[in-house]
C-alpha cells in the first residue's frame, strides 16, 4: 500500500483572525501537524493543497494576501507538493491525479478544511477514482451551517458529513489510530 498524505486547505483565513475563522481549527491543525510529522518521519509523500479563489467578489483565500497562504504550523517543506485548487474537489482541475498517479498511490490519508465542503468533495472525488480513503476526523474543522432558518452547529455537521463518508468511501480514524498504524 503506497500512503500519501494531502493536507486539505489549511490556510491562515480559517484560523483565528482570519476572514472565515473555523470552530476547531487550532486542534485540528495540531492533529494535521501530527500527521505530517509522522510522515515526514517515514519519509512517506506529502501534498498540500491550497485554495485560491478565482471567483469574483470572493471574501477569502484572495490570491497575494496572507490569509491564501499555508498555516505556518503545517507550512510545506521545499520538496513537498503544493496543488492549487479554485474548487472544493482537489482533483477538479489539477494536477492531482496524474501527480498521485506518477507517486503510484493507492491509499490518501487525508484531513483539514472544511468538512463539509473540500474534504466531502475531495473524498468521494478521490473514492470514485480508485483510491482508498482514511480521514483523519480529528484533523478537520468546519463552521456552524443554517438549513432552513434552522442553526446547525458545527460539531453536529462535522459528525453528520464523518459519518456520510464512513460507508463506503472512506475509512475515519483519529490521528493517534492512524499515526499507530503507520509505525
Amino acid at each position: 500500500m503506497n500512503h500519501c498524505l494531502l493536507l486539505i486547505d489549511l490556510q491562515n483565513d480559517y484560523f483565528p483572525g482570519g476572514k472565515m475563522e473555523l470552530a476547531g481549527m487550532e486542534q485540528a491543525a495540531k492533529n494535521a501537524c501530527l500527521l505530517l510529522t509522522e510522515f515526514r518521519n517515514n519519509k512517506l509523500p506529502v501534498i498540500h493543497i491550497q485554495h485560491i479563489a478565482a471567483a469574483r467578489g470572493a471574501s477569502f483565500f484572495i490570491p497575494g494576501t496572507d490569509g491564501a497562504e499555508i498555516n505556518a504550523g503545517v507550512a510545506p517543506l521545499a520538496h513537498e507538493n503544493i496543488i492549487v485548487k479554485h474548487y472544493p474537489n482537489s482533483f477538479h482541475h489539477t494536477s492531482l491525479l496524474e501527480t498521485l498517479q506518477k507517486m503510484q498511490i493507492d491509499q490518501l490519508v487525508m484531513c483539514g478544511a472544511m468538512s463539509h465542503m473540500c474534504i466531502d468533495a475531495t473524498v468521494r472525488a478521490a473514492f470514485d477514482l480508485g483510491f482508498q480513503c482514511v480521514v483523519a476526523e480529528d484533523a478537520c474543522a468546519t463552521r456552524d451551517l443554517v438549513f432552513q432558518n434552522r442553526p446547525i452547529k458545527s460539531p453536529d455537521v462535522h459528525a453528520a458529513f464523518m459519518a456520510a463518508l464512513s460507508f463506503p468511501y472512506a475509512k475515519i480514524a483519529s490521528t493517534k489510530d492512524i499515526v499507530k498504524s503507520l509505525a
